[in-house]
């Protein structure tokens, strides 16, 4: 009798654990649009305002400034050597009589 009782259980944790995981909204599961988080910010909204506007959290508010900031400085180093070899470039060329 207790072996039945503990298999109905165990049958029904398991049910119930499979309903959860189906019930969960996509929308949870999806990506925060960074590139509209930014243009909110850019704005002059808050990051609490954008978070509320949005409908997201203000940790995913600071990821995407997180991230933005990282592209940003990304852009600037890669664009710095490509600047720095084109006056080495021609410099050579300058001296020439």
């Amino acid at each position: 009798m207790m072996k039945r009782f503990a298999m109905t259980i165990a049958a029904s944790l398991i049910g119930m654990t499979i309903g959860l995981a189906i019930s969960i909204p996509a929308y949870a599961v999806s990506k925060v649009d960074c590139d509209a988080v930014m243009s909110e910010i850019n704005s002059g909204k808050t990051t609490k305002a954008v978070a509320a506007d949005l409908k997201i959290s203000a940790s995913s508010v600071y990821k995407c400034k997180k991230k933005a900031k990282a592209a940003a400085k990304a852009a600037a180093a890669s664009a710095s050597p490509a600047a720095e070899a084109a006056p080495a470039a021609a410099a050579p060329d300058a001296k020439k009589p």
